[in-house]
């Protein structure tokens, strides 16, 4: 099969692999849309390996900086929508078809590097690696992905073995380093805030600031967990122009 139409059948069959909850600071109430995927239920799942660095950093299309404004641009746009509806196409309502819908209005098909028994994450995360870079540390610049691991379980097995199951779009990092991703979640598109400083803390003491959203809710087996603590990695797949994402003391690939 090849990679294109490999990534058509990723794109009609339903396949996401994508954890959904509620809106920004909620607790409770956090629900778990489960999708198929080309492996069995219960196969584990594994975050791609690095790539040779002479395949990556080749981008598919043309684009400049002006691109990656847009792109934040689009995605603060449906902020409180349900629906992921851009450029008169209905794309799916979950996290991976909001980083559809905001990238194919760049020219980009971000599944079109998907490989047998991929969730449609992990097939965003290998584009990634092809077309740009990897980073897990530093601070990311508006318009970067954001990627997730085990958010919920995907293949149902009760184990953490999930892999990546979730993705973003950074919209903006404060001068305390919070990053305010939005992604679409079960009950729409959100924002949430991460501050990898401080993973495990949801919110400051001083200043009563929220640090962290609530990703994965508790579960048998489970305790619930925060964005910072479920951080798997950055992508940076557009232009940068003078400003360059910063990978201090993280891998880059």
């Amino acid at each position: 099969m090849t990679r294109a139409l490999l990534a058509a059948f990723v794109l009609g069959s339903a396949l996401a692999g994508c954890a959904t909850g509620a809106p920004t600071g909620a607790r409770t109430g956090l629900l778990t849309a489960s999708y198929g995927s080309f492996s069995r239920a219960a196969a584990p799942r594994t975050i791609p390996a690095t790539v040779d660095a002479s395949e990556s950093a080749t981008p598919p299309v043309r684009l400049t900086v002006a691109d990656r404004r847009r792109a934040v641009a689009l995605a603060s746009k449906l902020v409180g929508k349900r629906n992921v509806e851009l450029g008169g196409r209905h794309y799916r309502d979950d996290c991976t078809g909001l980083v559809m819908g905001v990238f194919d209005q760049l020219g980009m098909r971000v599944l079109e590097e998907a490989e047998p028994g991929d969730n449609a994450v992990t097939a965003i995360y290998r584009f990634a690696q092809k077309h740009g870079r990897i980073f897990d540390g530093g601070r990311p610049l508006p318009g970067d992905l954001v990627f997730f691991r085990e958010t919920y379980d995907l293949n149902r097995d009760g184990r953490t073995n999930d892999g990546l199951t979730h993705v973003g779009i950074v919209e903006d990092v404060d001068a305390a380093g919070t990053v305010t991703v939005i992604h679409r979640v079960s009950r729409g598109v959100v924002r949430y805030r991460m501050n990898l400083a401080n993973p495990d803390i949801r919110r400051d003491g001083k200043t009563g600031r929220i640090l962290n959203d609530y990703l994965r809710n508790a579960a048998p087996g489970h305790r619930e967990q925060l964005t910072g603590q479920l951080f798997a990695g950055y992508a940076t797949v557009l232009p940068t122009g003078n400003a360059v994402a910063r990978a201090e003391g993280g891998r880059r690939e």
